[in-house]
């Protein structure tokens, strides 16, 4: 599902300036992201979460588990790690689009964390 490919480059994406092209196009205006450690809404606060994740977790990557989606939601898996290493982080996600395919809603859920 290409909403859900480009949800995850927007992760992976260092440059704030293209990073912030991406979510204007993927993301809704009052788009709402929530997992167990953060709850944002909007895409100026969405951006700034992803900038804290990506100077958290320098240097590793996001890659992109199977994707099953039907009507307006897609469920996926996604991991975080060194490219072509050990996922760190292993989490599940819930996307809710809009009518016009952008993410409306992520409900995230972490499956592995670092100790």
């Amino acid at each position: 599902m290409k909403v859900i490919d480009r949800y995850l480059e927007i992760w992976n994406e260092t440059d704030p300036a293209q990073r912030r092209v991406l979510i204007d196009e993927v993301w809704a205006e009052d788009g709402r992201y929530t997992d167990p450690l953060a709850v944002v809404e909007g895409r100026d606060a969405f951006d700034a979460m992803i900038a804290a994740v990506q100077e958290q977790f320098a240097g590793l990557r996001f890659t992109l588990g199977p994707v099953d989606a039907h009507h307006d939601i897609a469920r996926f898996t996604w991991l975080l790690g060194p490219e072509g290493g050990e996922p760190l982080v292993v989490g599940f996600d819930v996307a809710v689009l809009t009518a016009e395919g952008a993410i409306a809603a992520i409900h995230g859920f972490l499956d592995k964390v670092p100790a």
